[in-house]
């Protein structure tokens, strides 16, 4: 990579780092805890979705959101079950999945990717999985399974689908959300890598998805949405082509055809990475 690619990708990170910092401070919204299939529920509200597995043996969390949500949580879980919190699986290293487990690690088994769990140890030792795996790694409890597969470079390059194959429900963390997506620049993310890992999720037998944020989906609204952003990426791409600038692009780019999209917030954080990725 040439240096000057190089210097760009240094300012995508202080700024999406910056950026990172001040959309965890948001306002906390209250949480609410509702079925999705059989034995497992999702928690809404402030930080990710949480997926809430519940077994005889104990239970399973898919992401704890942030460290101040830890009592709502538990007191969600307690709303479907008695039985205690036993494994957490981190989608990936963002405070907004995985800012509980400093709290909840200490009664829990932590678990995530690897390079996520490398982000959380640099930033806070506390809240590092104590358990990690490079590709995949399978968990069975009271009679349930829990897969955590990591595909590739998507969101971060410690994104893990978690899949619940007997209920053929996934959740993605944010490789798939309700929205445009941020594409974190600074912790390895990629818009060129994520269609081939999304092509592999899609490889997995399930109907229901639990998304990093939004309402539970289903696999076609997955499938719709990657071709939304095979489109975006495609725009960018050609406006990159004509030489335009990232201030052009961002007011020049068509988005009102793709459902919840837009070149603000998040994604205006991620352009002038996409813009140097593209090139």
């Amino acid at each position: 990579m040439s240096k000057s690619i190089w210097i760009r990708f240094a300012g995508v990170a202080v700024l999406a780092g910056g950026f990172w910092v001040a959309y965890t401070q948001q306002q906390p919204q209250p949480l609410e805890i509702v079925p999705v299939k059989g034995n497992l529920h999702v928690i809404y509200g402030s930080g990710g979705n949480v997926a809430v597995l519940t077994t005889p043996e104990g239970v399973v969390l898919v992401d704890d959101k942030f460290d101040r949500n830890v009592p709502e949580i538990l007191a969600r879980v307690k709303q479907v079950t008695d039985q205690p919190v036993k494994y957490i699986f981190n989608t990936h290293h963002h405070g907004d999945h995985s800012g509980g487990n400093a709290q909840l690690g200490k009664a829990a088994q932590l678990i995530s990717q690897q390079n996520a769990r490398d982000r959380m140890a640099a930033s806070d030792q506390a809240s590092a999985p104590t358990l990690s795996f490079s590709d995949q790694q399978a968990l069975y409890l009271g009679g349930s399974e829990v897969r955590a597969i990591h595909l590739g470079r998507s969101h971060t390059d410690g994104d893990a689908v978690i899949y619940f194959p007997q209920l053929r429900v996934i959740h993605t963390g944010d490789m798939f959300v309700r929205q445009a997506p941020f594409i974190d620049y600074a912790s390895g993310g990629s818009a060129l890598e994520w269609d081939d890992t999304l092509n592999e999720v899609l490889q997995l037998e399930f109907d229901t998805v639990i998304p990093g944020h939004g309402p539970v989906s289903t696999r076609e609204d997955l499938t719709q949405w990657k071709a939304d952003f095979e489109t975006f990426r495609s725009r960018v791409s050609h406006l990159v082509d004509q030489g335009k600038t990232e201030e052009e692009i961002k007011a020049g780019i068509k988005v009102d055809d793709l459902k919840g999209w837009s070149v603000e917030g998040l994604m205006a954080r991620s352009l002038t990475g996409l813009i140097a990725e593209l090139r």
